[in-house]
């Protein structure tokens, strides 16, 4: 109930005003039955703007420090994406991989959207990096459509960092759907994920027409971090 109060009466008509977002291909997201729409990530906004546009109900798997922050800042976030119907998944480590599968198969259990970011983080750069296999493995084990998306702007509003959005048009581009039926009882082996997953990053990529990077986002991330921890910079 809430997340319907939220898209169409508070959150919904205020990101349209704001944002004006301009929307692409949205016939291609089915009007019914599951799917999984994988897009890139490119800002906090993301999380919202993307529901705001489509037609149907769309569950994301949130990553768990969402839920788990501190004070009251961190007890009103945990409470909003859990009635916004967001699933909470911890991101560390292969276990924690197999849970996200395990908790997007039930979304697309129940004949439902499922929305992912294969990056499995947000992009530090603006650039699209190197999809995680998760998509693959719910794609070809559910035999269910990717539609890939691109969010295109939602960078340059509100990068990493960056509390409170620029008020500036967005784009959002959905594209035609992947048919991953070839694939069927190939869930296990690693060169068919990597090649749905390769698949849906490129059609992501011809959407949003950012650099890639064919490396994980977390890697990158965490070895500038560490850079940075060798080579402070010096203020002046």
């Amino acid at each position: 109930m809430f997340y319907y109060v939220l898209k169409y009466v508070v959150l919904g008509p205020l990101l349209r005003i704001l944002f004006r977002p301009r929307i692409e291909g949205l016939e291609h997201v089915p009007e019914s039955g599951a799917a999984i729409v994988a897009g890139n990530h490119l800002s906090f906004s993301d999380h919202f703007l993307m529901p705001a546009v489509l037609k149907r109900r769309i569950t994301f798997l949130a990553k768990a420090e969402y839920f788990t922050g501190p004070g009251l800042k961190g007890r009103l976030t945990a409470a909003f994406f859990r009635s916004a119907g967001q699933i909470p998944v911890d991101r560390s480590g292969k276990e924690a991989g197999k849970a996200a599968v395990r908790e997007g198969l039930g979304v697309l259990s129940k004949g439902e959207l499922l929305g992912i970011y294969p990056e499995g983080t947000r992009s530090h750069d603006g650039r699209l990096y190197k999809g995680k296999v998760g998509v693959a493995v719910m794609a070809i084990r559910a035999g269910v459509p990717v539609v890939p998306c691109a969010m295109v702007g939602t960078f340059e509003i509100q990068p990493p960092g960056r509390k409170i959005p620029k008020v500036k048009r967005v784009t959002i581009k959905f594209g035609e759907p992947l048919d991953f039926s070839r694939y069927a009882g190939m869930e296990d082996e690693k060169t068919a994920l990597r090649a749905v997953t390769d698949e849906i990053m490129y059609a992501v990529l011809a959407l949003s027409g950012q650099e890639y990077v064919d490396r994980y986002a977390a890697d990158v991330k965490a070895e500038q971090a560490e850079q940075g921890r060798k080579f402070p910079r010096i203020r002046r």
